[in-house]
């Protein structure tokens, strides 16, 4: 059987004579720190995990509404009833929940002139100007688009790949190379074609002249031999 003493990482621990006592005690408050830093870790986990709603708030600033923070905030039960309010961290705030999202837990809120927030949607621009039967166009903006798309066009049609700037005249290159070679065969093999021609042709008119010169094509020459025999 193992012995816990043989696998115990601090037996060899001697603090300046203090004994083992001593060494006891720093292996009592290392423990006492691991677990500590253990359980604070834990702790901050879950208590993220809390945090799983992501407030984004709006406030008009000038003449503009801009964007000026994101938040994270848990749900704080009050009462027995079920009923809760969510908590904003970093500017301790507590409000009603929210329930219009534009995105996956994530609530858009807009900070008013006395400081309320109020869950708001992003409104669609489309449907409000077909129920003003206003057809909005900038110039401006369709100008821009359209010098952007041709600058683009250009700038992308410049980096054309190899084979795109290529690939084409290799090919049409192969082919003529592959006919050019062909030809070279068959003229340097032309005066061997001839011969070849000119004694199938003899032996086709020997082959007539033993069928009785009677100009059978060379198709029935098999025939006439059969005849004969």
């Amino acid at each position: 059987m193992v012995d816990v003493a043989q696998i115990n990482p601090f037996k060899n621990i001697n603090i300046g004579g203090v004994g083992q006592i001593g060494s006891a005690l720093l292996i009592f408050f290392v423990a006492i720190f691991v677990l500590a830093l253990v359980g604070v870790s834990i702790y901050l986990f879950i208590n993220s995990k809390k945090y799983k709603y992501k407030i984004v708030l709006y406030k008009k600033i000038g003449n503009h509404v801009i964007r000026v923070a994101s938040f994270k905030a848990k749900d704080f039960n009050i009462g027995k009833a079920g009923d809760k309010l969510w908590f904003v961290n970093k500017v301790k705030k507590y409000i009603p929940p929210a329930t219009i999202q534009t995105a996956p837990n994530e609530y858009t809120h807009f900070e008013r002139e006395d400081g309320e927030w109020i869950n708001i949607a992003m409104p669609d621009i489309d449907e409000d100007l077909k129920q003003l039967k206003v057809k909005y166009v900038h110039q401006d903006m369709r100008s821009n688009r359209i010098a952007i798309s041709n600058l683009l066009e250009q700038r992308f049609a410049d980096k054309k790949t190899f084979w795109d700037k290529y690939g084409n005249m290799i090919i049409q290159l192969i082919f003529y190379l592959v006919v050019t070679i062909c030809m070279v065969v068959t003229f340097y093999q032309w005066s061997n074609i001839v011969e070849k021609i000119n004694f199938l042709v003899d032996k086709l008119d020997v082959t007539d002249r033993a069928c009785g010169g009677t100009g059978i094509i060379p198709a029935m020459i098999m025939v006439c031999f059969r005849r004969k025999k």
